[in-house]
């Protein structure tokens, strides 16, 4: 069993940290125990966009002004951490080791434990100062993500978007999963005949 910290900040694309969730939950998924936590306007979001209450999946939930959570130490022993989706402001946080809430300290604890960190961003357009903060996550050994569906298996339906985009987050956190068709490539086209 894989304990990951599933952090969903405030940006749009709470859809996104719906379908992690839903695959968590899913039959058949006990690899995976998320602990959930959510920033004020996070929250916010998950209301607007998802509707649901996220205590419905029973996953434990930490409030993000709990710095005395189990996950706020490297000596608890979790696989690694998400942030779907992760603004540019938690970003900035990130990046510069500002660990002023849990989410912050979380991954602060995630990337000098070396563990994986990955961070599915929804921001756009980028400007120079999120460029230059994302340099520094990559270089500190997180995986960011911009949360951009693929469009090859052909998804049907906004659902199956989504989980083009949680299939490839889940895949960096070594979970297996089945969300998306994988790209087999394409038969090589047959040579002329001389």
């Amino acid at each position: 069993m894989k304990r990951i910290v599933v952090a969903i900040s405030g940006a749009s694309g709470a859809p996104y940290a719906r379908r992690l969730l839903d695959f968590c939950a899913g039959p058949g998924r006990g690899e995976v125990e998320p602990h959930l936590v959510f920033t004020r306007v996070g929250r916010m979001c998950w209301a607007d966009e998802v509707g649901t209450d996220p205590s419905d999946y029973g996953f434990p939930i930490v409030a993000n002004q709990d710095l005395a959570a189990a996950f706020s130490s490297g000596s608890a022993r979790f696989h690694g951490m998400i942030v779907i989706p992760c603004s540019a402001g938690q970003l900035a946080r990130i990046a510069h080791g500002v660990s002023s809430d849990l989410v912050s300290r979380a991954a602060d604890v995630t990337l000098k434990e070396r563990r994986p960190l990955v961070l599915v961003l929804r921001e756009s357009p980028y400007s120079l100062i999120h460029v230059r903060n994302m340099q520094a996550v990559i270089e500190a050994g997180a995986v960011l993500m911009p949360a951009s569906p693929s469009f090859y298996s052909r998804p049907q339906g906004v659902d199956a978007l989504l989980d083009t985009v949680v299939a490839r987050a889940l895949d960096q956190l070594g979970v297996d999963n089945e969300l998306m068709a994988r790209w087999a490539g394409r038969p090589s086209p047959e040579p002329p005949e001389r």
